[in-house]
């Protein structure tokens, strides 16, 4: 590895720009360690500049992660979509609540995850937080960013934006803002189409872009570009990752942006039209991210590059940049930091007590109780009634759900006599139908439902299971809580009682039924 001189071959200079993915969450998954000689192969026969990680765990990535370094003549950045801390991706690091369970919590609590996120994450040798999310989660339609954003007004999410920049700053992580210039009003998932957003610019102006420019003030690395078109920044209808009027002309000049741009996954379905590597570059972007195929986004930009002066230069100034982003962390940590990111913080720290301590404590306070003054004691007793029921309803299930639900374990220390139910897509008409039969037998009943957005996978309760959760929420007994969106609560106005914690980690469902403790006069 030449850690510290720049490639100066022009197909070095173009596969610099290139980000594909290591290991996946989509089926079938692949495990970071065991995609290790399909980079590495890669690596051999291209200077890529990165890797964009996904299904890591604590123990092999590192490993896996200095044989690439090892393997590849430039230093690679590692970067990791951790919007809820490394352990999102990272089995056994540390898991935040969604970013929308800070919506009500101070500013320095996002701070506070934030430096923890980076120092875990630079122990395991990643480099880029493809965070934070600076959209506004203002359309309750939207199937993609919800609890993925800091809050429902800009107000709300401008000040945990900065907030999460100056903690990965303090550390040496570098962040990404996503997805420029707003996915928050969208009603399509960029996985899955193309949306559109019609706003005029000035409502853009207002809405959308406030948190993009505090990002900019800020300092943050990166910016990441959305696969959502803005007719009122490009008439042309063109995706603002094909745009160069929102990338060249309004992020950079208007904005003054001057770090690197990287696309938002290239093979998201809202991408794949008009996705032609050259268009992109011309467009601003600089850095090429999940790219399908290697060998033939490098050829197109070469054979490019040679017949244009222009294409040339610019692949000249975005390899500059991403060349900047790696001379930022050498200068930071030293030369040898690619090859050991122990010199930066110690593996002992990943998912250690005290930082799993501090997220419990935030899944704490995100909660949010309706009514808000809900008597202490809301679940009474009930003569000739002893058992409680928890039923947990999921409209999506996939293989990274665990065997065991993390509520169901929490619920049963607490009532190990007690019953626990999970409504899943699979469910039959009539296993609900038994549960709904069955209810008024019991003390109390805890009714979770998980609504959250997730890639490629279904937004929203399913017809059936709607019905079921209107059914038992009314009854004077159950506590309604939703694990997720808190439009979801907004569905069933009429539950007796209704809470909701913003999202569904481990600690989020530990606190829901820690608060269900005090409100148990038997517990």
């Amino acid at each position: 590895m030449s850690a510290s001189r720049p490639p100066v071959a022009p197909a070095d200079r173009i596969a610099q720009l290139i980000f594909p993915r290591i290991g996946s969450n989509m089926e079938p998954a692949v495990k970071v360690e065991d995609d290790v000689e399909r980079v590495r192969d890669l690596v051999s026969r291209h200077a890529i500049g990165g890797v964009c990680l996904f299904n890591g765990d604590r123990y092999h990535t590192p490993q896996s992660l200095t044989l690439l370094q090892a393997a590849s003549r430039y230093p690679l950045l590692v970067a990791t979509d951790m919007e809820r801390g490394v352990g999102q991706q990272i089995r056994g690091a540390t898991v935040f609540p969604h970013a929308m369970a800070y919506e009500r919590q101070d500013p320095e609590k996002v701070e506070a995850m934030a430096r923890i996120s980076a120092r875990e994450a630079l122990a395991m040798g990643i480099h880029i937080s493809f965070s934070p999310v600076a959209d506004v989660a203002s359309n309750p339609d939207n199937p993609i960013i919800a609890t993925r954003a800091f809050g429902r007004t800009i107000e709300n999410v401008i000040p945990r934006v900065e907030a999460y920049i100056h903690g990965c700053q303090a550390e040496g992580l570098l962040t990404t803002a996503k997805h420029f210039p707003g996915h928050g009003d969208t009603e399509i998932d960029s996985h899955d189409g193309t949306p559109l957003v019609p706003r005029s610019a000035d409502s853009l102006d207002a809405l959308e872009l406030p948190p993009f420019r505090a990002a900019v003030k800020t300092g943050s690395e990166l910016v990441m570009t959305a696969h959502v078109a803005y007719p009122a920044l490009d008439s042309s209808g063109r995706i603002a990752t094909q745009s160069h009027p929102i990338l060249t002309g309004f992020l950079r000049g208007t904005l003054g942006f001057d770090g690197a741009v990287v696309s938002d996954s290239l093979l998201m379905a809202g991408a794949q039209s008009g996705n032609d590597p050259v268009r992109l570059l011309m467009a601003g972007v600089d850095m090429f991210l999940d790219v399908e195929d290697v060998d033939a986004t490098v050829h197109a930009i070469a054979s490019a590059a040679r017949a244009d002066a222009d294409v040339g230069r610019r692949v000249d100034e975005a390899f500059t940049r991403v060349w900047a982003l790696k001379k930022q962390l050498m200068d930071r940590f030293g030369a040898g930091f690619f090859l050991d990111p122990g010199t930066a913080f110690d593996t002992s720290l990943v998912g250690c007590s005290a930082h799993r301590e501090l997220a419990a404590d935030h899944a704490r306070g995100a909660l949010l109780a309706r009514p808000a003054d809900a008597p202490s004691q809301f679940l009474a007793a009930r003569p000739g009634r002893t058992k409680t029921l928890c039923v947990l309803v999921r409209p999506n299930t996939n293989y990274t759900d665990p065997t065991q639900s993390p509520l169901e374990a929490a619920f049963r220390r607490r009532y190990p006599d007690g019953d626990y139910v999970e409504i899943l897509p699979d469910t039959s008409e009539t296993e609900m139908e038994n549960v709904r039969d069955q209810a008024a037998s019991y003390r109390a009943i805890v009714l979770a439902v998980i609504v959250k957005p997730a890639a490629w996978h279904r937004y929203g309760l399913l017809p059936d299971q709607r019905l079921f959760v209107e059914d038992l929420s009314e009854e004077e007994h159950v506590v309604l809580a939703s694990l997720g969106s808190p439009t979801v609560l907004d569905d069933f106005p009429n539950a007796a009682h209704a809470v909701c914690l913003f999202s569904d980690i481990e600690s989020s469902q530990h606190a829901l039924i820690e608060y269900i403790g005090t409100l148990d006069p038997e517990s």
